[in-house]
């Protein structure tokens, strides 16, 4: 997008912080352009804080898409939890998105809870609103805004983009006067080896049954360039027993192949480059228990 240089430069953190399948990595990857964080109609795919870096006029935002927060039942979970409201204090603007179709739920009451707890102001992002019939979104937003401390209300589709605009450039005007953090074509500071092991994890999401993807993680083994200037990538999936790999591999080794092409065809896409992926499985009992886990992703073991 073209600057006006007649205007000062800004920059900022926006933090995103929501329920589970608010959508905030849809706005992620709508602002951005491309996909910086994974997407799945399933709850608690987002694990570790994402940024996805982008030049509104002469503002470059820098999202961080944070983990769904919920309540928490294992040590994984509490350390999801934990990144996302460690990514909620660093940002200049707090924005919360809520899934408008599931609308003022219990996990979204939890999350004002503690935002009015910690005396937090924040920007109320309604999401999904092509989902939801129009006359219910007024008294949704009214409901909200009578429980939370809201700086001001948009609704709006990121799948869609309907109405997206208006808060981009709202979150524009509101960060800080500051020169850019990062050069004009960066998306985001996720390495590409873990932005891989994102899109693979993402396409066990799509391809497995409900409760699986959530017994599995996805590491980088290997991210190095060979001589003909293509990507040997090797990722391990982790699962916790041995009848879930069966399911993985899938008859004949039909699932974990079709899993490894779905994602290299995207990577390709997303990184113009050629990519070689190899996905390998490996059976860790209780591997969320295992602090070397937690390291890559910079989530916190010991929450």
């Amino acid at each position: 997008m073209e600057t006006n240089n007649d205007r000062p430069s800004r920059c900022g953190f926006v933090s995103l912080i929501g329920a589970p399948n608010a959508g905030k990595s849809t706005v992620t990857n709508n602002f951005v352009g491309s996909k910086v964080s994974i997407v799945s109609p399933k709850a608690q795919t987002t694990r570790t804080l994402v940024k996805g870096i982008g030049i509104y006029d002469n503002t470059q935002i820098i999202f961080l898409d944070t983990p769904g927060i919920f309540k928490p039942k294992r040590r994984f979970d509490r350390s999801m939890v934990a990144s996302a409201w460690s990514g909620a204090a660093d940002g200049d603007i707090l924005v919360l998105v809520v899934d408008a179709k599931r609308g003022f739920d219990n996990e979204t009451r939890a999350i004002i809870d503690e935002l009015n707890q910690q005396n937090r102001t924040a920007v109320l992002l309604l999401n999904k609103i092509d989902l939801i019939a129009k006359e219910k979104l007024l008294p949704l937003a009214a409901a909200l805004n009578a429980y939370g401390n809201f700086d001001e209300t948009f609704m709006v589709s990121a799948a869609t983009g309907e109405h997206i605009d208006d808060f981009y450039r709202y979150l524009a005007d509101h960060l800080p006067e500051s020169p850019w953090y990062y050069p004009e074509e960066h998306m985001s500071d996720l390495p590409l080896r873990l932005l891989a092991a994102e899109i693979v994890r993402e396409k066990l999401f799509l391809y497995l049954q409900e409760e699986l993807p959530y017994s599995l993680t996805v590491e980088p083994e290997l991210w190095e360039r060979r001589s003909d200037n293509s990507i040997r990538a090797e990722m391990t999936i982790f699962v916790e027993r041995e009848g879930q790999k069966k399911i993985i591999v899938g008859r004949g080794g039909e699932m974990i192949k079709k899993i490894g092409q779905t994602a290299r065809l995207e990577l390709e896409e997303l990184l113009e480059e050629r990519i070689h992926l190899f996905l390998f499985i490996k059976v860790r009992e209780n591997w969320s228990e295992d602090p070397a886990r937690y390291q890559d992703w910079g989530l916190i073991y010991n929450v």
